[in-house]
This record gives structure tokens, sequence and C-alpha cells, in this order.
């Protein structure tokens, strides 16, 4: 089995050997979409520069920057309308440039301090809503988190009425980018099965994870498209001695014998070639290595 090569990257040329084109059939970037003002550069920019590289993925991180019709009220206040979004879509079709839309769910409901779209509207989905959020002027401390230890929410996945919600946007999403994959992000959920949520709090953690995969997967899937998430919370800190960020320590890595072997799982280390990425491929999964700005770390 072919191991997909995902670039991620900040804003660094991409250089690659002409005989690993064969080797590494993913060659992506994953950015933000533009503010509407910029979507003509943006689309400029794909042409001249990302095309250039041989860029053949578009890892778009979406989220909520779309002037959804569904449920209106959810959108940004930087969202792009459907006409932008398909001059998007359009460009990278005519340049054979694969879109990944990216909407985080489970985790990243909370960045710095900022809770995201889906929370402000249905503050009902949150899973920890007795952590208060970091006050105003609250430092990181040497681990990343905020005082009080909140770095990013997550929605609870037991709610009953939060994938009508999550499966009513990401099928939008999924339909006017066109897309036959998105990346669903769930990576950091530091925060699942916790005590103070009452249909959690007596649940396995990594059933729990991996159950939320598997139910967004057969969702993407009913849309002809395929799930990628990012693979931290399948690796185990306390074995793999790599941290809290880049592996999971509340029990959610055994979930790696639990998800649909269908997802495709990209596997993020900026500083090191860990061996991460074997490990996940042994499993059965396709992988897609990501190296944020540092190329020579995915070759390897």
């Amino acid at each position: 089995m072919k191991k997909l090569v995902l670039y991620l990257l900040a804003s660094i040329w991409l250089v690659v050997p002409a005989f690993a084109a064969e080797l590494f059939p993913v060659k992506g970037l994953s950015m933000n979409t533009p503010d509407r003002e910029n979507v003509d550069a943006f689309c400029s920019f794909i042409e001249k520069e990302l095309v250039p590289m041989g860029v053949n993925v578009l890892l778009l991180r979406v989220d909520y920057n779309y002037e959804f019709e569904s449920i209106p009220e959810i959108a940004s206040d930087r969202a792009l309308s459907k006409a932008q979004t398909k001059k998007i879509v359009a460009t990278c079709k005519k340049n054979n440039i694969r879109v990944v839309p990216l909407v985080n769910l489970l985790g990243h409901q909370l960045w710095a301090g900022k809770i995201n779209r889906l929370l402000e509207v249905y503050p009902e989905f949150d899973e920890t809503p007795y952590i208060p959020l970091p006050q105003e002027g609250a430092k990181q401390k040497p681990n990343g988190l905020f005082d009080g230890d909140l770095y990013c929410k997550s929605y609870c996945p037991l709610h009953p009425d939060v994938h009508r919600v999550i499966f009513t946007l990401v099928g939008e999403i999924i339909d006017v980018y066109e897309t036959d994959a998105l990346h669903a992000g769930m990576n950091e959920v530091f925060y699942l099965g916790e005590y103070g949520c009452p249909r959690c709090c007596d649940k396995n953690k990594a059933e729990l994870f991996a159950n939320e995969v598997n139910k967004i997967n057969n969702f993407v899937k009913s849309k002809d498209c395929e799930l990628w998430i990012w693979g931290d919370r399948l690796f185990d800190a306390g074995t793999t001695g790599m941290g809290m960020w880049e592996t999971a320590a509340n029990e959610t890595a055994p979930s790696v014998n639990l998800i649909s072997k269908d997802v495709v799982i990209c596997d993020w280390h900026y500083a090191r070639p860990d061996l991460s990425a074997v490990y996940l491929a042994y499993k059965g999964f396709r992988v897609a290595t990501c190296p944020w700005r540092r190329p020579e770390v995915a070759v390897k």
C-alpha cells in the first residue's frame, strides 16, 4: 500500500526531486480560506505559485468561513459567499488540484480563548461548560495550555442534536466544494468523556473517539467522499514519549484499533521524521505525512 505524503507548509517553497513524483502522489499545502476581498488574489496565487510547485492537493481550512444556506447564523464574519467559493473550486479544477476542505469536528471548538461558531450558536453542545474561558490577557503556561488548563473545547459527541447540525453543515461544505474528501480535524482532543458531562462521564474514551470518527466517516461516505483526520489521538503519550500535543495523554490511543480503515490519517510531526506513519500503515491505514514547513521531514 502506498503511503500518501501530504506537505503542509506555511509560506515556504516545496522542493521535491523529480524522482519523487511517483513515490509521493499527494503534494499539498494547508491554508486558511482567503478574506472576501482577496479571493481573486488567492486564485492567482494558486495558478502562479502552487501549480508551478507541483502542488496537487489544497487542504483548505474552511470551518465556518462560508455563508451557509442551511444554518446561516453559524457563518463567521469572514465567510465566503457561494460565488466566491465556486471561483476557488473552478480555479483548482482547471489546474488539477484536489480541494480538501477542513471543518474541525469534536475538538478545536475553542482557540486561544475564542469559541468557534458551533459552540457560540449551540452552547448546549459544549462538553465542558463548567470550565471558564481564559481571562483576557491570560498567558499560556510552559505546556502550551492557558490558565485553568483550557486550550480547546470539544463538543459532546453524545448530545442528541449535535450530529443533525454538524452533518447539515458538513454536507453543505462537501456539496459547494464539489469535493471527494473532507478533513474533519479531530486533533488535540483534550476534553472527552469528562466527569462533568452527564452523557459521557462513564464512557470509555477510546470508544467515544472511535465511534465519533466512524459516525462522521459513515456520513461522509454517504456523500461519496473519503474522510481525513489528524492522527495525534491515535498514539499514546506515555508509550511514545512524544508529549500531549502530538500524542494522547487521555486514553484515546486504543481507538487506532477501532477506527474504519477507510479513513486517511494525516500524521503530523513538525520537527522529526518519527516512525508513526509506519505504525499507522502497519495498522492498515493510508497515511499522509504532514511536516508543517519542513518538507525534508516528510521526505525522510
